[in-house]
């Protein structure tokens, strides 16, 4: 168990990680949509397809093929997760610090108890 004065800056240090973790997020995101938008510009000015189902079968297919796209959807898998991760631990820090306090004022509270039953008392 970490001590009291401890917790604000784990505390930090894991919502700064979480926070890192939700740019490389956004980063990844729109780089996948970088790649779906070319995707979707493919499709779009090939003149034999004909509907769009054809069209969207063809974005499929120029995505499916493009390994970055695929490097990039499995970097955002793998981030998603680890964001879950950090904002749990995160979460986990904050609750493990107000029982901290709790713990410290219940201390405290014994502490002014017993220090008034022995002042009843006359110790």
């Amino acid at each position: 168990m970490i001590q009291l004065s401890h917790y604000p800056a784990a505390i930090a240090q894991a919502a700064q990680r979480a926070n890192e973790i939700d740019s490389q997020l956004m980063a990844v995101q729109h780089q996948i949509n970088r790649f779906e938008g070319n995707a979707d510009r493919v499709a779009a000015f090939e003149m034999d397809l004909k509907n769009d189902a054809q069209r969207k079968a063809r974005r499929f297919e120029v995505l499916l093929v493009n390994q970055e796209y695929q490097k990039a959807m499995d970097t955002l898998i793998r981030l998603t997760g680890e964001k879950a991760n950090a904002i749990g631990h995160l979460e986990y820090l904050r609750n493990q610090f107000s029982v901290a306090k709790l713990e410290a004022r219940l201390a405290i509270a014994q502490q002014l108890t017993d220090f008034e039953s022995r002042e009843l008392v006359g110790l």
